[in-house]
């Protein structure tokens, strides 16, 4: 599958960083790395299975004009060689993004309520696409495909309605990167730093991908600062996640105890809701 993290070690891991923290090589030296899917390489992308049937008219049309792209600050752009995994527009782009306060949104789950606080003034661009799809319900019935159990990566990774690691909204933007997050004490290169337990962030293919992936922490984990922070999981929600993790990776043929790949207790996030009384 296109959304391996690459297969060298540690160095490489996350150029195409997480557009859905993609499947680590498996090599546990590299859980430096959260990829995401398709975009990661243009070779991978679905093209027959899901692409061209599913969607030619827009692989047409999309040759005939450029990208559409938002004209304010955010400039949300389609991706029309990766189309969306259930249609949704592109984010509203207001002159002024909003930048200020907090907003509750609840991933309600098979497993319990995950609560989460998004985080406008660390990734105003980030939070505005975020509430975008949970308003058009782009997450709701959609699995958390991804889980991670190395000593250095613990997350798990949503929001991909396809399942696959490879699908997203159709549209890209840029990177909100944290600047104040403490070195990694296991990495002696000092490139890593320590995205902690409860931490939101987003999954990306490489420099400016975000899409729709995102990836909860949660036992304080080794990455470089390539990937958005834009919110963080409440205790509920912390309590919800120490339940899945301790289900496992899900056993495959090839590897009867893995650590990443598809949780072994299968998530579904039912519904995502915002709370309109938090500001």
């Amino acid at each position: 599958m296109s959304s391996e993290l690459e297969p060298r070690p540690a160095v490489a891991a996350p150029r195409r960083p997480v557009r859905a923290l993609t499947r680590l090589a498996g090599v546990t030296a590299l859980a430096g790395a959260l990829v995401v899917g398709a975009s990661a390489s243009a070779v991978a992308a679905p093209a027959g299975a899901d692409g061209a049937s599913a969607a030619p008219s827009v692989v047409s049309d999309a040759a005939d004009r450029p990208p559409r792209t938002t004209h304010g600050p955010c400039a949300y752009t389609e991706t029309p060689d990766e189309p969306a995994a259930r249609p949704v527009p592109l984010p509203p782009d207001p002159r002024r993004t909003p930048a200020r306060g907090s907003v509750r949104v609840t991933l309600a789950t098979n497993h319990g309520p995950i609560g989460l606080t998004l985080d406008r003034a660390a990734a105003p661009c980030t939070v505005q696409s975020f509430l975008h799809l949970v308003s058009k319900r782009f997450y709701d019935r959609t699995p958390c495909h991804r889980l991670t159990a190395y000593p250095t990566l613990s997350v798990l990774q949503c929001g991909d309605p396809s399942g696959t690691g490879e699908g997203g909204p159709g549209y890209r933007y840029r990177d909100e990167l944290p600047t104040d997050l403490p070195p990694a004490p296991t990495d002696p290169t000092g490139e890593r730093r320590v995205y902690a337990r409860g931490v939101l962030a987003m999954a990306n293919a490489g420099p400016d991908t975000n899409g729709s992936q995102f990836f909860l922490v949660y036992a304080n984990s080794a990455l470089r600062p390539n990937y958005t922070i834009f919110g963080e999981v409440d205790g509920a929600g912390l309590a919800t996640l120490d339940r899945i993790a301790a289900g496992g990776v899900a056993p495959t043929a090839e590897d009867p105890a893995p650590v990443d790949g598809a949780p072994a207790l299968p998530v579904t996030i039912r519904k995502a809701v915002r709370w309109h009384h938090h500001h």
